[in-house]
């Protein structure tokens, strides 16, 4: 990629297990006017090893950004992607323009103890998605048989066909029996269970212009976690249809969202 200083930067950082390949039509409404860029995936560069609370991954994004741009960037973060975002805002603020979490809600003092808590006592996995993803299955003898598999399925039952089948072609590599995830389950595993707990410690401290953009049927939002970003963080809210991997669902109007949260 290249710098294009006559548009706005903007910075996209993927969901967990989702590469950013997977957002290609999402993306692709942003390519007219933004600088678009990204990392392809978190968690996989052995020099910034996967820990709890991520500090590593943040340290990461924070290297990227500071040497893939040349201005302050608009950051859109995807689940994974807007905790990361709002860490890396909180440590560097000069390089941010302005932050959109898409379904990435800053967790309240409860939710955060209880985090902490589950790693303390050894049930991390049990309170997160962590649990199923180890045991999954990882390969198929062609693109097509991993499509098929996925389609209609689970979370991705509502994913616009587009989107599943970028999914498919980023989130793959050929192996010696045909395709193989390319997204670590194991790396998935420990982004899970090294969820922050810690952002009860940062009330006050965010210095970016922030919207929150959340999920109609969203079971990662809670009421507490909402009126904690408002009131502690300064956070802007939103909704949108959808479940939470919207901005696969309905790609345009998850971009339309955004948009309009940048413009705001």
């Amino acid at each position: 990629m290249t710098l294009n200083s006559s548009k706005l930067a903007l910075h996209f950082s993927h969901a967990n297990s989702f590469p950013a390949g997977s957002y290609r039509k999402f993306l692709s409404y942003f390519e007219a006017d933004y600088d678009v860029g990204f990392l392809e995936m978190l968690g996989h560069n052995p020099d910034y090893p996967v820990s709890d609370c991520w500090p590593a991954l943040i340290d990461e994004s924070v290297a990227f950004i500071a040497s893939r741009y040349n201005q302050p960037v608009i950051a859109v973060g995807h689940s994974l992607g807007g905790f990361v975002s709002f860490m890396c805002a909180l440590r560097r603020p000069d390089l941010f323009r302005s932050l959109v979490l898409l379904d990435s809600p800053i967790f309240s003092r409860r939710v955060s103890s209880l985090l902490w808590l589950g790693k303390r006592l050894g049930f991390i996995d049990r309170i997160t998605p962590g649990r199923g993803t180890r045991t999954r299955r990882r390969d198929w003898p062609d693109e097509e048989a991993a499509y098929q598999h996925f389609s209609g399925r689970g979370m991705f039952a509502n994913f616009d066909p587009e989107c599943l089948r970028d999914y498919v072609t980023a989130g793959t590599v050929m192996s010696a029996n045909g395709v193989t995830l390319k997204f670590s389950p194991e790396v998935e595993y420990g982004i899970y269970c090294g969820l922050p707990h810690n952002f009860p410690h940062y009330r006050g401290m965010l210095k970016v212009p922030t919207t929150f953009i959340g999920s109609s049927r969203s079971n990662y939002v809670r009421k507490a976690d909402l009126q904690s970003m408002r009131r502690h963080f300064g956070i802007r809210l939103q909704e949108v249809e959808g479940g939470h991997l919207f901005p696969f669902e309905n790609p345009a109007m998850a971009a339309n969202a955004v948009k309009a949260a940048i413009h705001s």
